[in-house]
């Protein structure tokens, strides 16, 4: 058994917004060197964590947690649409050893994951040969979202999961840090709206294009000081980035969902994905963690890092 973890942010606008030059550089930089280090590594599988934008899982039945026995990415944001290669017979494993240690996970034979987990799938690896993996969501836009302390006991039980196998496990983080995009939510919700966002249901292409326009309307005007969205925290996220290095459990717990949406904005809930993941590395043994890269990247909308674990 070897266990290693990758924390990412995603940021859809990284497509359609340009930063400066010098922090395109450095981002660009940074991914491959990444890209290099899950090379060299070489995973057999990859259990990868991530939040959902209200494109796999609706307020009809919103579980806390799910693990997908097979999996489609809805190909949001210019991310690869079609069938994920999820290792079935693992996933399914990995669901009754979630509950055996008391975690209630649902669990999906038709998972739909959008970029909140193929944006980092696609930067990592080719598409087509990427390794089998195990889509893992965590519910982090949808209130009421589970609690941290949960979240870090779901992330303990896939982490003990890990140790017990017998190949090369890489767990994966995509989400956060800060960022406020404009997500709808349920309360106050017009009625077609509210419609959507609990009974789901595929978007046409010209839904999907508007939906798109909406947030990079949004950005532009957050860029430029016109929105009314929570900006960009970068003392928050590093205060954050330094307790999950850290290990500091009881600052992460300390944190409520009043104050990630003050500080960090509606994205901010995003960092259950780190916060599970994290948990899982040190349940499977590993213990030094390393922040690649920090920016706060106004035209992405993102508080925007890398960290790796082994």
């Amino acid at each position: 058994m070897t266990v290693a973890a990758l924390f990412a942010s995603h940021t859809p606008l990284m497509d359609y917004h340009a930063p400066a030059p010098e922090v395109a550089s450095e981002v660009a930089a940074c991914l491959a060197a990444t890209r290099a280090w899950v090379a060299a590594y070489q995973p057999d599988l990859v259990i990868a964590c991530g939040p959902d934008h209200y494109n796999g899982f609706f307020y009809r039945l919103m579980p806390s947690f799910c693990i997908g026995t097979a999996a489609e990415s809805v190909g949001d944001w210019n991310t690869p649409a079609g069938p994920l290669p999820v290792a079935t017979e693992l996933a399914e494993r990995c669901v009754e050893h979630v509950h055996a240690a008391g975690v209630d996970a649902a669990i999906s034979y038709h998972m739909e994951v959008d970029h909140g987990v193929t944006q980092l799938m696609k930067q990592m690896f080719e598409w087509a040969s990427m390794p089998s993996i195990i889509p893992v969501f965590v519910n982090c836009a949808a209130a009421p979202r589970p609690p941290l302390a949960r979240v870090m006991a779901f992330g303990r039980a896939i982490g003990a999961f890990a140790a017990e196998l017998d190949c090369r496990v890489l767990l994966t983080a995509s989400g956060g840090i800060s960022h406020d995009p404009p997500i709808p939510t349920l309360a106050g919700a017009p009625a077609p709206v509210r419609e959507r966002l609990i009974m789901g249901g595929a978007l046409s292409a010209e839904a999907r294009a508007a939906r798109q326009e909406r947030v990079l309307s949004d950005a532009a005007r957050q860029v430029s000081g016109d929105s009314e969205r929570t900006p960009l925290n970068p003392e928050w996220d590093q205060a954050f980035l330094d307790h999950l290095r850290d290990d500091d459990e009881a600052a992460i717990l300390a944190m409520d969902d009043d104050s990630i949406t003050r500080l960090g904005g509606c994205g901010g809930h995003e960092i259950r994905a780190w916060i599970a993941m994290a948990a899982a590395a040190r349940a499977a043994g590993v213990r030094q963690f390393e922040l690649k890269y920090y920016r706060a990247i106004a035209p992405w909308v993102a508080g925007y890092a890398v960290m790796t674990a082994q």
